[in-house]
Formats: C-alpha cells, structure tokens, sequence
C-alpha cells in the first residue's frame, strides 16, 4: 500500500505551474482541480499538467469556480452536467473523478436514480467517479448517505469528514463505527480537512485546543487507509484540503488570516504520512 498525496487546486490562490512547483517541492504525489470550462484555458491546463499524476474535480450545475449547485434543477440537468464535465477532464488522463454532484433538496427516490446513472455514466466513459460527502449536495448527511450506499453497493465515495461534523454538530463517527465501517468499505479517496462541531474547517489544526478534532479525524483516515490494504488496494489517494472561502476563519474588521493555508495542509500531509503507515 502506497499513500499517494494530492495538492488542491481550491486551496491555491496562484497558478498552476505555481502549484505544481509547490507539490513538487512538498513531496506531493499529483494536483486535484477542475479542467477549465473553457477550450483554450483547458489545452492550456493540460499542456502544463504535462505528466503530472491528476485527480478532476467535477462539479455538477454551478458555474466555473463555484461549488453550491443552482437551485431547483431536477436529476436529468445534473447527470447531463457531470457528463459534459466529465468529457471536458478526459483528455487530460486523470487518475479518476471527483465530484459534488446532485442536490441536497431532492428526496431520496431522486437521489437514488440519479446516482444509479452515475454508475452508468462510470461504465459507458471507463472512468472511475467517486462522490464526495459534501453539504449543499445529496451525501451531505451520513444517514442519507448510508441509505444511498446499501441499496448501491458499487458507489464509490471521497470522503470528507469534515462536513459531517459541522451538520451533525459532533464528532459522530466515533459513536457510530458501523457507520464508519460502511465509508471504509466503499473508500476511493479521502479529503484530509479538520471539521468540529460548528464548522467544516477548525482554525488552526495544529492548535493544542483541537487536538480532540485532530485526533478523531486522524483516527477515521487510519480506519479509511487499513480497509483498502485489507481489500488488496495497491495504493491510497488522499488530499489536504484546508481552504478558503469561508473555510479560512478571518479576523474580523482587518479580515486577516488567523492561519496559512499551505503551512497547514503539509502540516496535514505530514501527520498523515508519518503516522498513518498502512498495515
């Protein structure tokens, strides 16, 4: 088992052979972004990516840069979306997708259906789609997405804790290990950000004050990392995501940073590369 560590694109604020440099010099694995919607833009993005491992991001029914889908759009508008996305990553050879996909307003017949066509759309292109467990999108909710995951037993899931713990306004996973177990057993990647009770982001992840979050979160990444070794998984992908846009807590009035964003994320990287060995 080989752990495979990824710099987000959403976390940085410069360009992309500026990220590139960045993971390179930190030991990162690859890049995990969105291919420009744009077709220019988009050649452009590839030319630079060059040969450099590639995780796409896709993002269904929002605008470039944008991560809340548009209001009241129906299954059919976001499966024709992540199709489009999809086709658009593509000629980059990414490792696999990544996506928020679908709404948080639909029930859960809708749910079902449109994810039942994610699995056919993972068919018909060969590619790997895995959804990620984000607010604003079907999967914001452990219990929904537990629900989704036993009548779907094929979904693949990016996991990120860090939204759980802010909707459920708890650390929950460490009193639901069944619940845990479910999300280890169906793993294709994880998002390595620190979420506690009142937000999806703790200030500084290295505060002593959030070494419980950290500890907990720790401890689900581990669970995460040893079920895909015991399944025969030759390699884990992961990605520190501690970001901006709200994320970042700001000081009021003079809106500074109460933290560095890239410090944090190798602080991330770090603690799980030196003290998450796989089995």
């Amino acid at each position: 088992m080989i752990l495979e560590c990824f710099k987000s694109l959403w976390t940085h604020s410069g360009s992309l052979a500026d990220a590139l440099q960045l993971a390179r010099e930190a030991g990162f694995h690859g890049i995990e972004g969105p291919a420009p919607s744009n077709e220019a833009d988009r050649e452009d993005f590839f030319a630079i990516l060059g040969t450099t491992p590639w995780i796409a991001e896709v993002t269904t029914c929002t605008p470039e840069g944008a991560y809340l889908p548009t209001p009241h759009l129906p299954p059919p508008a976001h499966l024709s979306s992540l199709e489009g996305k999809i086709l658009q990553s593509l000629p980059g050879r990414p490792r696999f997708i990544t996506t928020m996909a679908g709404s948080d307003e639909w029930d859960f017949s809708d749910t079902l259906g449109f994810h039942k066509a994610v699995l056919e759309l993972e068919q018909k292109h060969q590619i790997a789609i895995s959804i990620e467990t984000h607010r604003g999108r079907p999967t914001f909710h452990p219990w929904t997405t537990r629900k989704l995951l036993d009548q779907l037993p094929e979904l693949r899931l990016t996991c990120d804790f860090s939204h759980w713990c802010v909707v459920t306004e708890r650390l929950l996973l460490d009193e639901d290990p069944v619940l845990l177990d479910l999300c280890a057993a169906r793993v294709h990647h994880f998002h390595a950000r620190v979420g506690y009770a009142q937000g999806p982001q703790v200030p500084d992840p290295r505060a002593p004050e959030y070494a419980p979050e950290l500890a907990a979160h720790l401890r689900w990444w581990k669970h995460l990392i040893d079920a895909r070794a015991a399944r025969g998984e030759c390699a884990t992908t992961f990605t520190p995501e501690a970001g901006p846009d709200g994320y970042l807590q700001l000081a009021p009035f003079t809106q500074s940073p109460v933290a560095n964003l890239w410090e944090i994320n190798q602080f991330i990287a770090r603690e799980i590369l030196s003290n998450l060995p796989p089995p």
